[in-house]
């Protein structure tokens, strides 16, 4: 899968990329990644990218022909067909918070289903529409929040798609909502005193250490009593 990412900041989109899994999943060659300046698709000598808007109202909005420019550069991935093109299914996306909300059914969905995901970070006040009508984007959000730019929700839905791809968590067993995982997890030791219980001295008084511990279930080797705890502490059903 391939995930292009049309933005003004560049670097903070590379930044991530370049790290932890996904830059794993890259050298393993199972996702690429394209991140295109808009500003180098303009065409006057200060890079601009933003003008006020018809209609009046506070702000500026992203100029289309720039965000156009930067897309029609784009070489999609997508399989080889029999007649040895390209076969591309391409969805593109534009950050809105007025879009709808995504969630872990639609990445599965869309790693299934795409070839390629084009994200349009917008700035400022948004992006001229005829940009959305014209790629024929849809507008998806991350949540109930206004964000100052699009790069971090594209970070967001890009790591949440790519796990869902087979291979890139190694043994896809790893994904957790395919296991009975819980948010509620713990490890060494069995108890832990903290605060640290500590002596009295001349400036500080006795502290009385607490004991925190490992739920007792956990500790049971019973599999099916801690499978039905974890179960039970899951907030959130992600069963696609």
């Amino acid at each position: 899968m391939k995930f292009h990412f049309l933005t003004i900041f560049p670097e903070m989109i590379e930044s991530y990329l370049g790290e932890a899994m996904l830059k794993r999943a890259a050298e393993k060659k199972l996702v690429s990644f394209d991140v295109k300046n808009i500003r180098d698709y303009t065409l006057d000598k200060h890079k601009k990218v933003d003008e006020r808007p018809y209609g009046g109202g506070p702000g500026m909005v992203m100029t289309p022909e720039p965000i156009l420019r930067a897309y029609s550069k784009l070489k999609f991935g997508g399989s080889t067909s029999k007649s040895g093109g390209r076969t591309s299914r391409v969805k593109v996306v534009m950050l809105s918070p007025s879009g709808k909300k995504f969630d872990n059914a639609m990445a599965a969905k869309w790693a299934k289903q795409y070839s390629d995901v084009v994200f349009i970070c917008g700035r400022y006040e948004g992006v001229d529409d005829r940009v959305r009508k014209i790629l024929k984007a849809d507008e998806i959000s991350v949540g109930d929040f206004v964000l100052t730019g699009g790069e971090l929700p594209a970070l967001v839905m890009t790591d949440a798609i790519s796990r869902q791809i087979k291979g890139v968590l190694g043994d896809h067993e790893s994904v957790e909502e395919n296991r009975n995982a819980s948010p509620r997890v713990f490890t060494r030791p069995e108890v832990l005193e903290w605060p640290k219980a500590t002596k009295a001295t001349k400036t500080k008084p006795a502290q009385k250490g607490k004991k925190h511990a490992v739920p007792a279930v956990l500790l049971s080797g019973d599999h099916k009593k801690i499978d039905e705890w974890r179960k039970s502490q899951k907030p959130v059903d992600f069963s696609l």
